[in-house]
């Protein structure tokens, strides 16, 4: 059994409160070992740490920063069989999604590296006479970083690796669940060379240190993924504390399926949205909104290979979904499914706890198709978090775009059709920060944004150049040499 600890500084210590939480594995319930609760003295020394080591960071050429995320992405991939792994052991992903979500890891420290030498600002044109304009990104300062379970890797690395090679120090508190792929990732920049100091880990839970990050002065920004309600209390929290924060708080995607659909590309997209990571993700496909010509038929092929998912322990190979993380998580999904029926929805298939469920025992529900809803209820427009899909009915592209768009959240959209004219209308009205034509509502790549519209963020992106925007300030900077004074806006004309 592993004890994991914090990493503040560059040293593996446990929380002076003595106090540790189990690790448990929940496709079996085994417990896989214990990690430290910290304090808000153990912020404090991380914070402390990270404003120290990033005073020096700041000065290292970007390129030279992005030497050592080169060596972090080398080392990603050497691991990657046993962090995938460890990851499918205490997250319960199958695992051949674990070897996709490190290989996000690995992609996304070899793409920020590459950022080291282009980080651009831009030179223009002086409105005066030998004057010289350009602008130039410089970081924020420490950023702390508040990651989920779901995607416990991926997730760390769009925020962890920019902020790094922007110059930035990083306070980092992953989820309870997944403490062990935390630290296995902070190893690779421990061995990759990085300077004590700059990457913190504080294991603790987000009422103690969660809200010890954002409450700290030294902490110049807050990067956050999780559920709404905690995403709008650090909002307001960090907002009064004049911090930049970047939000990404979890979505109620659809797939939209067209009367020209290829209907079994459909079903292949829907399955994989829906039920991979046994529905447990911020893109995960909640709604199929079927044109109504082909909303039976769809039906029909969706509950035939339905009956074909293998549920299990995900290092199985041969398992295509996984457990869901805890009992709460469980009863959480279990009790939208009674509302769902409550609310005149028709159940198809699933509906149920696939397996007893304990302290010894996995976490899973079968995969449940409703069909019959109205955009209204409260399962065609909550996130469940959980493999529930929901049928939609509609007669037009504009009604499907409609009900899309009619939900809380703007994060992932999908279209199905043949013809070109729909496909172009969808990415221009669907109102989502990612939208899909003839493919699922997952599946995105780390060279472009990550976030979404309305409640599922505050304008910032995970991934991409523009995850650079959170982790830097923009400065302009002017050069005279004229050897006069000269006032914009008045001397020119």
């Amino acid at each position: 059994m592993k004890t994991i600890v914090n990493y503040i500084n560059g040293e593996w210590k446990a929380s002076s409160s003595g106090k540790f939480e189990a690790v448990r594995n929940p496709a079996t319930g085994e417990t896989l070992g214990e990690v430290t609760q910290s304090t808000k003295e153990e912020v404090d020394l991380a914070v402390q740490a990270a404003v120290a080591a990033q005073k020096l960071w700041r000065l290292v050429p970007a390129p030279e920063r992005a030497d050592v995320l080169y060596k972090v992405a080398h080392l990603l991939k050497e691991r990657k069989e046993e962090l995938a792994r460890i990851l499918t052991s205490e997250m319960g992903k199958v695992i051949a999604e674990a070897r996709g979500e490190v290989q996000e890891a690995i992609d996304m420290a070899y793409y920020m590296a590459g950022e080291g030498r282009r980080l651009f600002g831009d030179t223009v044109p002086s409105e005066l006479r030998d004057k010289f304009a350009m602008s130039i990104r410089v970081p924020v300062g420490v950023a702390g970083l508040i990651t989920p379970w779901n995607f416990p890797i991926a997730i760390a690395s769009w925020k962890s690796l920019p902020a790094l090679v922007a110059g930035n120090a990083v306070v980092w508190k992953p989820a309870t669940e997944t403490p062990m792929i935390a630290a296995e990732f902070v190893k690779a920049y421990e061995d990759a060379g990085l300077p004590k100091g700059l990457v913190n880990l504080v294991h603790g839970s987000g009422s103690v240190v969660g809200s010890a990050i954002v409450d700290h002065p030294g902490i110049d920004l807050i990067s956050f993924t999780g559920s709404n309600e905690v995403g709008k209390r650090i909002n307001e929290r960090a907002g009064a504390l004049l911090k930049r924060t970047s939000l990404e708080m979890g979505g109620k995607n659809a797939v939209i399926v067209m009367d020209d659909a290829d209907l079994e590309l459909a079903v292949d997209g829907i399955l994989w949205s829906a039920y991979g990571t046994s529905g447990q993700r911020c893109t995960a496909c909640s709604r199929v909104i079927a044109h109504a010509s082909v909303k039976e038929e769809l039906e029909r092929r969706l509950l035939e290979r339905i009956a074909r998912l293998k549920l299990g322990n995900g290092l199985d190979e041969s398992v295509q979904v996984g457990p869901v993380i805890n009992r709460a998580s469980l009863e959480r999904i279990d009790g939208y499914v009674r509302l769902g029926l409550e609310e005149g929805a028709k159940l198809l298939c699933g509906g149920r706890i696939a397996a007893e469920s304990g302290p010894e025992e996995g976490h899973f529900y079968a995969p449940t198709l409703f069909t019959d809803v109205q955009p209204e209820m409260r399962i065609a427009s909550e996130e469940i978090f959980g493999p529930v899909v929901s049928i939609i009915s509609v007669h037009s592209l504009e009604d499907a775009v409609a009900i899309n768009n009619a939900v809380a959240f703007g994060l992932s959209s999908s279209i199905f059709t043949r013809d070109i004219n729909r496909a172009y209308r969808a990415m221009r009205d669907l109102d989502t920060g990612i939208v899909y034509v003839n493919a699922g509502t997952t599946g995105a790549e780390i060279h472009l944004p990550f976030g979404g519209t309305k409640g599922t963020g505050n304008g910032h992106r995970d991934s991409g150049v523009a995850s650079l925007d959170v982790y830097t300030e923009w400065k302009s900077i002017y050069v005279d040499y004229s050897g006069k004074l000269q006032r914009a806006q008045i001397d020119n004309y």
